[in-house]
């Protein structure tokens, strides 16, 4: 089925294509099934003056069938406006010739398990992907739709990671640092400019743009933050395969209250983080910690 935004966007130009003889008057002799399959399931296009036709045709079917055209019209108009705030910051660098603009951000920072990804994503100048959005607002069965669909569109992709090992030797946030830049450096070609979530690469050559919530306002980095959501799922559900029992396939490493239980029955597995609080209190690692930062008075006394 047409998507109502491509509809909208061709209603002028596909009209010589669909109807070059249909006239307003064929409407009312037209079945209303056939109506509904031609102007509401397939989107075709209506000669001039035919919604208003519909709308005050004696069939309440047909009238029914204006409703859902008029509907779709403004829904595709909203989503129109939509996409137009999303490219709020690729319009002006696409406008001085920086046609390489690249969008970049990263998923998985909270889970107690598994890699940070990082994805970075490069659309040609005008681009305009109907749905994409920040990734934590859209559904599964969304992102799975949309992701290639943004591969298909985009010049470049790049996917990069920061493993567990690397999470707990340098923290959680550096570690998201490194996963975006590695994405950066993925991408063939480079971008001349880069839009990132909040965030500022070190040792990057090209100009930075960080923007707060940027997964939600700009469309190179939501395009990103769904191609990484998808990579991380589908990794999730892989390794749930190599470490079973966990559920790493339905909750790809958050806490919740399943992976809670089965870290307390199962104890922590290799993908596990050893730095975050739930799983290093499962090892005994926390009291160490708490040792260690102890005052020298306080451990001395201790000791005797």
């Amino acid at each position: 089925m047409v998507s109502p935004l491509r509809y909208y966007i061709l209603r002028v130009a596909a009209a010589p294509l669909y109807f070059a003889g249909v006239r307003v008057e064929d409407l009312r002799r037209t079945p209303v099934p056939e109506l509904q399959h031609l102007y509401v399931d397939e989107c075709r296009d209506l000669p001039s003056g035919g919604l208003t036709a519909l709308k005050s045709d004696p069939r309440a079917g047909a009238r029914a069938i204006a409703e859902k055209i008029e509907r779709r019209n403004h829904k595709a108009q909203a989503e129109g406006r939509r996409l137009s705030r999303l490219c709020a910051f690729e319009l002006p660098l696409w406008e001085q010739g920086i046609t390489l603009v690249a969008g970049c951000d990263e998923v998985g920072m909270a889970p107690l398990a598994g890699p940070v990804i990082a994805a970075a994503v490069i659309l040609p100048p005008g681009t305009r992907i109907k749905g994409v959005n920040d990734s934590k607002l859209l559904t599964p069965e969304e992102r799975d739709a949309l992701e290639p669909e943004i591969r298909a569109c985009a010049l470049a992709v790049g996917i990069g990671r920061a493993e567990v090992e690397e999470i707990d030797t340098f923290n959680i946030y550096r570690a998201g640092l490194l996963a975006l830049k590695r994405a950066v450096l993925a991408l063939i070609p480079q971008p001349q400019h880069l839009l990132i979530d909040a965030r500022k690469l070190d040792g990057l050559s090209m100009p930075q743009q960080p923007i707060i919530k940027g997964d939600a306002k700009s469309i190179t980095i939501g395009a990103a933050s769904i191609v990484a959501k998808v990579h991380r799922d589908r990794l999730m559900a892989q390794l749930d395969g190599e470490y079973p029992g966990y559920g790493f396939a339905d909750h790809k490493g958050y806490p919740t209250p399943e992976h809670l239980d089965a870290l307390e029955r199962l104890g922590a597995c290799v993908l596990h983080r050893r730095s975050f609080a739930p799983v290093a209190k499962k090892l005994g690692l926390i009291p160490v910690q708490q040792d260690l930062f102890a005052t020298p008075k306080k451990r001395a006394g201790e000791a005797r």
